[in-house]
């Protein structure tokens, strides 16, 4: 999951190579995805109206169901 958000989002950004994504677990089992992109680039990956972001987190919690996990996707600063 770590690494199709990665790529997903390094598709969309024009400094890709800024990419980054932390993967933290929470005690409950669910995993935290932490997106961080450079500063010019965070339109992109919201998109108008969050529309992108949405899609990026529907993707990725589309995966974690086959790996039977809950999984949350934070866009941070």
């Amino acid at each position: 999951m770590r690494e199709l958000l990665e790529y997903l989002a390094q598709g969309l950004v024009d400094c890709p190579e800024e990419v980054s994504v932390e993967q933290f677990e929470e005690d409950d089992g669910t995993v935290v995805l932490e997106l961080c992109v450079a500063d010019e680039d965070y339109g992109q990956v919201i998109g108008r109206g969050g529309r992108t972001a949405h899609a990026l987190r529907t993707v990725v919690k589309a995966a974690a169901v086959n790996e039977k996990r809950r999984v949350l996707v934070d866009i941070v600063d």
